[in-house]
């Protein structure tokens, strides 16, 4: 069976829920297409002296709220789909959680692993000139993204910067602390989506103490959500990379998994452990789930073999439509991507709110704030699938049918010019 288009994919999900509220036809046609998408082409010369022609990608999907915000992630498989799917998620993601952005979301169809440090950089900066017209701090705002880091924003924050002639920390978000980053926002993802697995064991009684946890995908966000839960007390069972992964029934020593990976360049090979495939993880017995790489992980194929409580969703898309209705019928509780993993916009939105007051807050402020938002936005989505209730709605939708309503009302309000 073929790999679902995100971009189907994520048309579908705002069907469902459009479909639940009984949207009217026209606003749902209005928000199932970006609102604009360049796409570019970057050219950069490698460290052999060739030239080298990548295809870059912006889209901004919904502005209705607020300046476009999300992602550039550099990766071989990025698409024209993925970049607008991403988006549209992203617009989703902001109005769950009530800050005031609209979706956007980027990238480079390119394999930095392949590249240089020094060529990277002149990708990053190449990439921004191209796309440089939908930029501003009060328009359009990137931030991290898959393989890229606060080092990819400051080369574009100094790109823009020298363009305009002066410094604008505020046109990108998850920049070093040194040149107007926030403190907390490195880790602000993981721990959202270890928070948003926290109120989910609350909720079904599991202590998060001694609660079994495997995460796929042992990147920033996976190794964050690793580590926060474990200072909770909770057990990491399993973590994995795009190698492979590694089980241990007695519980991972999280920072020890990290420095082995950050010598050899995987988990593979950390000694004590059984080595399994991602594959076999997805599937492992435990409390909670937290799916932390790329989309379209949990399908139809896999959905009714996975024997989580939980799932905490630190990726973006990673479970089909059709997955969520299995994991549904087998009481799994999914705590969807736009909710699990908003910790990173919502620190993203602290770090621009201090850029442009240029007033910086200590990282025990940011994480009570991020705390804060989160909580309340998960008992938010709680309360609208308890409202739905008759109609059996998962927690995906309910969290979709919060941020359209939300989406909607700023549409109404502001209304449609020209006539």
């Amino acid at each position: 069976m073929p790999e679902q288009n995100p971009y189907e994919m994520a048309k579908k999900q705002l069907e469902d829920a459009a479909e639940i509220i009984e949207l009217d036809r026209g606003i749902v046609d209005y928000l199932k297409v970006p609102d604009r998408v360049l796409q570019v082409k970057v050219p950069v010369r490698m460290d052999d002296g060739r030239i080298k022609v990548f295809t870059g990608y912006r889209s901004q999907h919904c502005g209705v709220r607020g300046p476009y915000k999300g992602g550039i992630r550099y990766h071989p498989d990025v698409t024209l789909e993925e970049v607008i799917a991403l988006s549209m998620w992203m617009t989703w993601k902001c109005a769950v959680v009530n800050i005031p952005y609209g979706g956007g979301k980027g990238g480079v169809a390119c394999n930095p692993k392949e590249m240089s440090e020094a060529e990277l950089e002149r990708l990053t900066r190449r990439y921004t000139t191209a796309i440089l017209p939908l930029l501003s701090p009060d328009r359009d705002i990137p931030a991290p993204d898959v393989y890229t880091n606060p080092q990819t924003m400051a080369w574009i924050m100094d790109t823009y910067s020298n363009i305009m002639g002066y410094a604008v920390p505020g046109v990108v978000t998850g920049k070093p602390v040194e040149i107007g980053g926030s403190e907390g926002r490195t880790a602000s993802t993981g721990r959202g989506t270890a928070i948003a697995a926290r109120e989910a064991a609350e909720v079904l009684g599991i202590p998060i103490k001694d609660a079994s946890v495997v995460i796929q995908g042992f990147g920033n966000v996976g190794y964050y959500a690793a580590k926060i839960l474990a200072e909770w007390g909770a057990k990491i069972v399993a973590v994995s990379d795009s190698k492979g992964g590694i089980y241990s029934e007695a519980g991972l020593d999280v920072d020890e998994v990290a420095q082995h990976k950050a010598y050899t360049g995987s988990v593979i090979g950390f000694d004590g452990v059984e080595e399994i495939t991602n594959e076999e993880l997805l599937e492992l017995e435990c409390d909670v789930l937290i799916p932390a790489a790329l989309e379209n992980v949990i399908t139809e194929r896999n959905a009714d073999n996975v024997k989580a409580k939980i799932i905490s969703e630190g990726a973006n898309g990673p479970t089909t439509p059709e997955a969520d209705r299995i994991l549904e019928e087998k009481g799994v509780f999914v705590v969807p991507d736009i909710l699990a993993n908003a910790g990173g916009v919502v620190v993203s939105y602290f770090e621009w709110v201090q850029d442009l007051n240029r007033y910086f807050w200590d990282e025990e402020r940011v994480n009570a704030e991020l705390e804060k938002v989160l909580v309340r936005s998960f008992k938010e989505v709680v309360s609208i699938k308890k409202e739905y209730e008759n109609k059996k709605i998962t927690m995906r939708d309910a969290a979709m049918i919060l941020a359209l309503k939300r989406v909607v009302k700023a549409f109404e309000l502001r209304g449609l010019w020209p006539q």
